[in-house]
C-alpha cells in the first residue's frame, strides 16, 4: 500500500484545467500546492477560484466556512522545489510529450520515492510519459473532464509498468476527492475524447457547411439529447487549439476521417480565435470569471 495522500501539488495551476483540479483537491480537504512557471497565471486563477467558491456558497453548495477552509488549503509557487512535500503531483501542463517528461524527470529528483506522479493528458501515452520519469511504477493517468471543478468523472489510466499499489492509491484519492473514477486502457482519448472528438468535429463541419448557427446546433443538442453543455461551447472551453491537437493525436491512429481537424477549425486557430481563453471562438466571451461562477 502506498503512503496515504494528504498533500497534492498541481502543475499548470495557472491554466483553466489546473485551476479546476486544484479546487477539487482543496475543496475535498487536501493541502494543495498550485504551481506554474509564471505568478501572473496563478494570481489570475486564484481570483477566479475565490469567485467560483463564492458563487458555490451563494447557491447553497457549500458554507462560507467551507469556502474559507478550502481557500486556506491553497498555496502558490513558481518553484518546483516546493513540490517536494507532495504525496501526489498532478500535471496539467502543455500537451507535449517532451514537456511532460522533462517535468517529471525534474520532480523525480525533488520528490520522495513515495510520491505518485499523475498526468492529466488525454492524447499522450501514460507509458511514454512515465518512461522519462525515473519511477515508471508510480506514474498514472488521471484525466479530469472540463470544467474539472464541476465534473465528477476521472479516467484512471495505468501505464504498462504502473504498480497495483499506485493504481489503488490513485483510485482511493479520486473517491476521497468526491470524484467518480473509471479505469481505461492507456490509449489516446481514453473513453470520452475518443467519442467526443469526432462528434465535436461533426458539429464544426455542420457550421462550416451552413447547416445551422453554432447557437442553434448547441441548442438542438442540449434540448434534444439532454446534454448539459453544447459541443461548440465545449470546444470553446477546451480551446480550439487543443481540439486541433486532439485531432492530430487521434487521426494517425484511427484513420477515421471524422477525427481529422475540420478546415474551419484550423482557420479559426490561425486567426487566434481559440475560445474562452481568447474571448472569442464559436461564441464571444466578455467575462474573466471561471466557468460556473
Amino acid at each position: 500500500m502506498s503512503k496515504p495522500i494528504a498533500t497534492v501539488a498541481v502543475c499548470g495551476a495557472g491554466g483553466t484545467m489546473g485551476a479546476g483540479i486544484a479546487i477539487v483537491a482543496a475543496r475535498a480537504g487536501f493541502r494543495t500546492i498550485c504551481h506554474d512557471v509564471a505568478i501572473e497565471g496563478l494570481d489570475r486563477t486564484l481570483k477566479q477560484t475565490e469567485g467560483f467558491l463564492t458563487k458555490s456558497v451563494e447557491r447553497g453548495k457549500m458554507t462560507g466556512a467551507d469556502k474559507d477552509a478550502a481557500m486556506s488549503r491553497l498555496s502558490r509557487t513558481t518553484a518546483l522545489d516546493d513540490l517536494g512535500v507532495a504525496d501526489l503531483v498532478i500535471e496539467a501542463v502543455f500537451e507535449e510529450l517532451s514537456v511532460k517528461r522533462a517535468l517529471f524527470k525534474k520532480l523525480n529528483a525533488i520528490c520522495p520515492d513515495s510520491t505518485i506522479f499523475a498526468s492529466n493528458t488525454s492524447t499522450l501515452s501514460i507509458t511514454e510519459i512515465a518512461g522519462g520519469s525515473g519511477r515508471d511504477d508510480r506514474v498514472i493517468g488521471l484525466h479530469f473532464c472540463l470544467p474539472a471543478q464541476m465534473m465528477k468523472l476521472i479516467e484512471v489510466s495505468p501505464g504498462i509498468k504502473t504498480s497495483a499499489a499506485t493504481l489503488e492509491a490513485a483510485w482511493l484519492w479520486c473517491e476521497k476527492a468526491g470524484q467518480l473514477p473509471v479505469k481505461t486502457q492507456d490509449k489516446p482519448g481514453f473513453i470520452l475524447n475518443a467519442l467526443l472528438v469526432p462528434f465535436n468535429n461533426d458539429c464544426i463541419r455542420a457550421v462550416e457547411a451552413g447547416v445551422a448557427s453554432p447557437e442553434d446546433i448547441d441548442k438542438a443538442i442540449k434540448t434534444g439529447l439532454g446534454y448539459k453543455m453544447g459541443p461548440l461551447e465545449l470546444v470553446d472551453l477546451v480551446g480550439l487549439d487543443t481540439q486541433v491537437r486532439l485531432c492530430e493525436a487521434f487521426y494517425p491512429i484511427t484513420l477515421d476521417p471524422r477525427a481529422a481537424a475540420p478546415p474551419l477549425l484550423r482557420r479559426m486557430v490561425a486567426a487566434g480565435l481559440l475560445g474562452r481563453k481568447t474571448g472569442r471562438g464559436f461564441f464571444t466571451y466578455n467575462s474573466g470569471k471561471m466557468f460556473g461562477a
